[in-house]
């Protein structure tokens, strides 16, 4: 277990919490103290240990690696050398990009390969908590300290021996996909000092997405002098090495670094606004303590542990997304235009494909002041490019996964009562998003004639392209039917029914079907991708996870599996047929079930709506003993950004959405004894689960407000007017 680093309690930062309750806001706990920025940061959680704010632009952290899947978050937790420190990077993604404006406080030597500016380190000087990293890097005696404001990084560099005291500032850094070369995809890079201690610039990149970035990197002491590297042959970005006179050990060199998606004059307007000075110690504490305003908003009572792995699951789902607009509300969209933000601020990072089961309901709940500018960042997006993002990148579209889960997004927050948007232009933007066909990820006329997607004629993944698709279907439906649209909800009422088409009633699985009618054959249920191109018919699964994939119909599901003891059945046996497997993304396993990717996330919760809660009880329960753990190689798979996270915490609450757009929580077990979350307008909602213990995991009954509840769901409203859910737990 590696040592967390601790800072002193703060007082939440008033404009930027939500009303809490007045016990809140006399003196909140330091909850920071339980995050543990290393969890999912080994294996292949892809999570970093940089310091960041919540929902900011900059992640500065350091970076261990560059190149293939591993190195996504660009640090791996054995690794033992650092090669510097990135201002942007993406939390537990399964792909790779951002990783900019790569800089390392160096002594000694300056003029030698840009590969030999990397330092061995101690773990034993490594530590981080949320907004702050620090680490001693060994070869040039440096110690070095990271924190960070929305749109700004601070650096502040220790040089603890006599030598000449550096920092090489490369902008050619970046991640690379090929797993045996190092290659940077930078498009241009164009710098100038503008004095002796500032330097301002812009950068064009492409990795997952065309990527502009505009810099402002300031100096506390001036630069004596500069040395650039030479450029390979391919490369266009630079590498300088800026060195100070007269720094003797035990000296600091502060360094501060804004960014921009739309000009330089935008990254200065940021670091004036957010960085007006140089005292460090004062910016960690503001970071801390706007941490600390956001997980006091959950009390619990718990181990530990349990408080480790519950506060560092609220910190990993605040990191994204990410506020790109400058401080005035300007960025550049997905057409490279300069515009303003709807609302003033414009979010991007938007991993819908994950974050919209889990991820984004927990939102609605615990942070709901996001969720009305969230909505009106896809929505621009999807005004410019015709489409809801699928995945949005640094305001780009990066076309990654199936189906476009931002329609449940945005039907969600309208379906909860969310306001702060025009509905009217956010549902137009749903209808073209599955209506209109575009060359890379639809085909709606392919779709409507056969009622699904043709293995025959979808290149691949045409079951889960199919299924995700039904349910993006759902949501419209639900929206259009809020709006008074009668028609746009008849005709989404009827795609929704599409899952049917593909269910196979001999072997009872979601099969892929050819355009004449005929099933693919042969076919292995247990075979991930089901086919020899990359992907399949299924997106990183197989027939075994996908068939439970009808979020919005389990009990159209259940009858098509011949009723509840059948659907219980076969259910059974996901969680106990061995899965055999190397494919990175299915991980987590129970059986075939695979809790390291997301489309299995609300399978447990069937039993509940098929009659067997008990048996989602301990299903829950060992998910939490088994794939979670307070431990840099503690998450089974990656964090998504959030969505893991976000399991953790719903599940420990004892719901989780199953179907999110219905605002229905499906009760599964709590995890933990008492929590209390505190909501907007002051109201609090308290769950007690009585009893609660390793043999007591099972629910017995339940009230709500000191009244019986019998259903096996609790609805979105109920929780935020606030009251008492109590769980009375047993054993069998």
């Amino acid at each position: 277990m590696n040592k967390l680093f601790t800072i002193g309690c703060g007082v939440a930062l008033a404009a930027l919490a939500v009303s809490c309750s007045p016990a809140q806001q006399d003196a909140p706990a330091d909850y920071t103290q339980y995050v543990n920025p290393f969890i999912g940061a080994a294996d292949n959680g892809h999570t970093f240990p940089g310091a960041c704010s919540p929902f900011g632009m900059i992640q500065t952290s350091p970076v261990t690696g560059a190149v293939g899947w591993r190195y996504c978050s660009e640090y791996v937790y054995t690794d033992s050398i650092i090669w510097g420190f990135s201002q942007t990077h993406l939390n537990g993604t399964g792909c790779m990009d951002l990783g900019d404006l790569l800089v390392m406080p160096v002594t000694g030597q300056r003029q030698r390969a840009w590969d030999d500016y990397r330092s061995p380190f101690s773990k034993t000087t490594e530590a981080a908590a949320p907004g702050y990293y620090t680490v001693t890097l060994d070869r040039p005696g440096v110690k070095a300290e990271l924190t960070a404001t929305t749109h700004a990084a601070l650096h502040r560099y220790t040089y603890q021996q006599a030598d000449s005291a550096s920092v090489l500032i490369d902008l050619q850094h970046g991640p690379s996909w090929n797993d045996n070369q190092y290659h940077s995809q930078v498009r241009l890079c164009e710098t100038q000092w503008e004095d002796a201690s500032t330097l301002t610039g812009h950068v064009k990149n492409s990795v997952w997405v065309n990527q502009d970035y505009f810099f402002v990197l300031q100096f506390d002491h001036p630069v004596a002098s500069t040395l650039q590297l030479p450029m390979g042959d391919t490369e266009k970005g630079q590498r300088i090495v800026a060195t100070f006179d007269g720094v003797q050990p035990g000296d600091q060199v502060l360094m501060k670094v804004a960014l921009s998606t739309t000009s330089i004059e935008g990254a200065r307007k940021n670091l004036t606004a957010e960085l007006p000075g140089w005292d460090f110690e004062a910016v960690r504490q503001a970071a801390h303590d706007e941490w600390n305003s956001y997980l006091s908003r959950i009390e619990l009572e718990g181990t530990k542990e349990e408080k480790t792995n519950f506060y560092t699951s609220f910190y990993h789902a605040l990191i994204q997304p990410n506020e790109i607009s400058d401080v005035d509300g300007m960025y550049r969209n997905a057409a490279d235009s300069i515009v303003p933000a709807t609302g003033g601020k414009f979010y991007s990072t938007f991993s819908a494909w994950d974050t919209y089961r889990a991820a984004h309901p927990f939102y609605t709940l615990m942070v709901p002041e996001r969720v009305d500018g969230l909505v009106n960042s896809l929505v621009d997006q999807a005004d410019v490019q015709g489409f809801l993002p699928i995945w949005g990148l640094w305001g780009k579209e990066n076309y990654c996964m199936v189906a476009n889960h931002s329609v449940s997004i945005v039907a969600e927050a309208y379906a909860k009562g969310f306001r702060g948007f025009d509905a009217e232009r956010a549902f137009q933007a749903i209808k073209r998003t599955q209506t209109q066909s575009h060359k890379l990820k639809s085909d709606w006329e392919t779709y409507m004639k056969y009622g699904y997607l043709p293995t025959d004629l979808i290149a691949t993944e045409s079951v889960s392209s199919t299924l995700e698709s039904v349910y993006d279907d759902y949501a419209a439906a639900d929206m259009a039917r809020r709006l008074g649209k009668t028609e746009d909800a008849a005709y989404f009422e009827q795609r929704a029914n599409f899952y049917k088409n593909l269910f196979d009633p001999t072997t009872k699985f979601m099969r892929p079907r050819k355009s004449d009618g005929t099933w693919k054959s042969p076919f292995n249920p247990s075979q991930v991708g089901h086919s020899e191109s990359v992907g399949g018919d299924y997106t990183e699964g197989n027939a075994w996870q996908y068939t439970w994939h009808v979020q919005h119909d389990v009990p159209g599901l259940i009858a098509l599996m011949g009723g509840e003891e059948a659907f219980c059945t076969k259910l059974d046996s996901l969680f106990t047929l061995k899965l055999e497997t190397t494919q990175a993304d299915v991980t987590g396993l129970i059986g075939q079930y695979a809790h390291g990717n997301e489309p299995s996330h609300h399978v447990t919760y069937l039993y509940a709506l098929a009659g067997k809660p008990e048996r989602t009880q301990e299903l829950v329960r060992e998910i939490f003993d088994t794939q979670y753990r307070p431990e840099p190689d503690g998450l089974c798979g990656n964090d998504d950004c959030g969505q893991m996270s976000a399991w953790y915490m719903l599940s420990a609450m004892g719901f989780y959405p199953v179907n999110p757009v219905s605002g229905q929580y499906v009760f599964g077990a709590p995890q933990l004894s008492k929590m209390v979350l505190h909501l907007a307008d002051g109201k609090t909602f308290t769950i007690i689960a009585e009893g609660l213990s390793k043999e007591n995991k099972y629910v017995d009954s339940i009230t709500l407000n000191g009244e019986p509840y019998t259903q096996n769901y609790i609805t979105h409203d109920d929780i935020v007017k606030g009251g008492t859910l109590v769980y009375k737990m047993k054993a069998l």
